[in-house]
């Protein structure tokens, strides 16, 4: 089962079924339950919504990197590369943890196709 981040904190989320919604609740959102989110939503600055996106690529990145996926690695970290550069002095009190947190990935990154590389020349 997934989450999806809210101001208010995670909500599980998951595929419908046939029995209703995913995670054995029986019962989906009412429309005031929605209309009370979307509202939530409203009222959170964007550049906590983006931080909170900018740490989903983050954790798709780095999951992406062990085992190496490199070339799904590579599009999470490019993705991430391209928000926190193109919002430069946007992103609120969080943004200098942004830019080191993808500093540390495009060093993992370099360093784990090091590692498959020599791995791949090692073995030829």
């Amino acid at each position: 089962m997934s989450s999806l981040w809210t101001p208010s904190g995670e909500r599980p989320v998951g595929r419908e079924t046939d029995e209703g919604p995913a995670g054995g609740s029986p019962e989906a959102p009412s429309e005031a339950e929605l209309t009370a989110l979307r509202e939530q939503l409203a009222r959170t600055p964007a550049s906590v919504v983006v931080t909170n996106h900018c740490l989903g690529l983050w954790e798709l990145a780095a999951l992406s990197l062990s085992p190496p996926q490199l070339d799904q690695a590579a599009v999470a970290i490019d993705a991430l590369g391209a928000v926190v550069e193109r919002l430069e002095g946007r992103l609120g009190d969080e943004e200098s943890t942004l830019r080191d947190a993808l500093a540390q990935l495009r060093l993992a990154f370099v360093q784990v196709k090091a590692a498959a590389d020599a791995e791949g020349a090692g073995s030829a």
